[in-house]
């Protein structure tokens, strides 16, 4: 089963791919897709405050994903220059989300998040990453503390 949220003008978009009768999916979109989920304060940041060359960064969340396809996830995709956007994949799984208590989960979410976008420092675009990551950081900040 896949599940898409984007919005026009939001930077981050969410992607879940989980397999039909996995109990993990539905766990799991609760906490993209909820009133208390990450999405809802992703919707805030706005691609034309950090640039030029990204309007959309796409978080691919892979619950479960089969091993042939975990072992052939790229952490970051190819720069689409066409769409100006650019997809980050993460696995997740019983070893690094469901087995942890919900503060380890809002970290796990929060670490690899910020460390796929950091690699996109590498990539010579227009968008000022060091903001993007400082407004993720207050982001994460805010759920840690609630």
């Amino acid at each position: 089963m896949m599940i898409i949220c984007y919005m026009d003008d939001n930077i981050i978009g969410c992607f879940i791919s989980s397999n039909i009768g996995d109990e993990h999916g539905p766990i799991f979109r609760q906490y993209i897709w909820s009133d208390n989920g990450i999405g809802n304060a992703l919707k805030n940041l706005k691609y034309y405050n950090y640039g030029k060359d990204i309007k959309l960064i796409l978080l691919q969340f892979y619950v479960n994903p089969i091993p042939y396809l975990k072992e052939n996830l790229k952490e970051v995709e190819e720069y689409r220059k066409r769409e100006k956007s650019i997809g980050l994949s993460i696995v997740i799984d019983q070893d690094n989300f469901f087995s942890k208590d919900e503060t380890h989960k809002f970290l796990f979410l929060k670490d690899e998040i910020i460390s796929r976008i950091i690699q996109l420092q590498k990539i010579n675009l227009d968008t000022n990453i060091e903001i993007l990551i400082n407004d993720l950081l207050d982001i994460f900040e805010s759920f840690l503390n609630s």
